[in-house]
């Protein structure tokens, strides 16, 4: 079965979405790239908004936003009914941001992460299914 994975990344973030595209890319998972594409400078919400909407409409199960800090990114996707972002900088953190917030999109700080790591969060996200259960309650107590 094929995913369709939504990637969008500011300038900042704009060389590792191309790595992990490169090292994710199969015939199960298929990224949708939102930009930006290059490295020139631009406004993060621009390529945020887009991705948050495809989580919003469900249209896609989960996303990945990079940035420099991933601050930006997770901060205006969360602006938007039914997207957990989660900042993840390591893969333990991933693990657990959808094993217990049943988190949909991975923010990623590219300037503090080595590219190795980054794809041992990747991995550590996608591999791991929500717990449900007690942690169903609490996600549930997420919206406002």
């Amino acid at each position: 079965m094929q995913r369709i994975i939504p990637i969008a990344a500011d300038h900042a973030g704009y060389d590792l979405k191309e790595l992990l595209k490169k090292q994710f890319s199969s015939k199960e998972m298929i990224f949708e790239d939102l930009g930006t594409h290059s490295s020139e400078s631009m406004d993060y919400p621009d390529i945020v908004h887009p991705l948050a909407k495809m989580i919003e409409a469900d249209k896609s199960k989960l996303g990945i936003l990079i940035c420099g800090s991933a601050n930006g990114v997770a901060i205006t996707a969360n602006k938007h009914a039914g997207v957990r972002a989660a900042i993840c900088w390591n893969p333990e953190i991933a693990a657990l941001a959808r094993l217990h917030n049943n988190a949909n999109v991975l923010c990623l700080p590219a300037r503090f992460i080595s590219n190795e790591l980054a794809f041992g969060i990747v991995k550590a996200f996608f591999d791991t299914q929500f717990e449900g259960g007690r942690h169903q309650r609490r996600v549930d107590k997420m919206t406002c």
